[in-house]
């Protein structure tokens, strides 16, 4: 079976120099065995470097042109719910991202934490009826990771959503504060709103958990929640319909 190599900076088959990452996409210079193929992906996050130099190494060993390549790779659009960005002119960055778990959170930060020209805020809660082992340790990375924590509700199903908010910020404690600081706001809606109010410019404000997901399921009730929609209002409810200013 034939072995294509590919990597960041190593010299392998297919290879990238020259990442930068910004909030709207990465750029990357890729060497192959024939060209140097500069790349502007509308991908965010060095993660999709390595993705995107994958699906390059396995389309050029099938004998894929490069031009192909290039012009298929670029198109590729933002995925819904995952570092997705809500942009109403503001001058600082509002992604939304599905990071539920220690491991995606602490990687989606250190992407946010790369491109990042001020603070990372970051808005985040746990599952209810799930593993509580995660809650402290999510609570401990964004501490760690963020420079203003804002801890909510994410689904708690048939947990008091006030409960898992403690566990999550019992590992915000253990780990120490942020600099910025953290707060406690249950209504997710809020914590968004909050979020968005202390944001200056060259901020990230990262909401994660939920992503794509248009709902909200309490023990009684399944509710209709949109991170995206909530970001929007909020920078609304800030700025109004122009294009914000510090």
């Amino acid at each position: 079976v034939p072995v294509v190599g590919y990597g960041i900076g190593k010299r392998t088959d297919v290879y990238a120099e020259d990442v930068i990452v910004r909030p709207s996409g990465v750029s990357y210079r890729a060497y192959t065995p024939a060209v140097v193929l500069p790349l502007q992906l509308q991908l965010t996050g060095r993660f999709n470097v390595y993705n995107s130099l994958a699906a390059a190494a396995v389309a050029w060993h099938e004998g894929v042109p490069l031009a192909v390549i290039r012009k298929a790779l670029e198109k590729v659009p933002g995925v819904p719910g995952r570092l997705e960005r809500v942009d109403r002119g503001q001058d600082f960055t509002v992604l939304v991202d599905y990071a539920h778990t220690p491991d995606s959170l602490e990687n989606v930060l250190q992407t946010c934490r790369g491109f990042a020209q001020g603070r990372v805020l970051v808005v985040f809660g746990c599952g209810g009826d799930r593993d509580r082992g995660k809650r402290p340790a999510m609570g401990a990375i964004a501490a760690r990771l963020a420079d203003v924590v804002i801890i909510t509700s994410d689904n708690p199903r048939s947990e008091d959503p006030e409960a898992i908010c403690r566990e999550v910020e019992a590992g915000v404690l253990a780990a120490g504060p942020p600099p910025g600081g953290y707060h406690v706001i249950v209504e997710r809606r809020d914590a968004i709103r909050e979020a968005i109010r202390l944001a200056q410019p060259g901020d990230i404000v990262l909401i994660a958990g939920k992503g794509h997901e248009t709902y909200q399921v309490f023990r009684d009730r399944t509710v209709h929640f949109d991170d995206r929609e909530e970001a929007a209002h909020a920078l609304k409810e800030r700025f109004g319909d122009g294009a914000s200013s510090g």
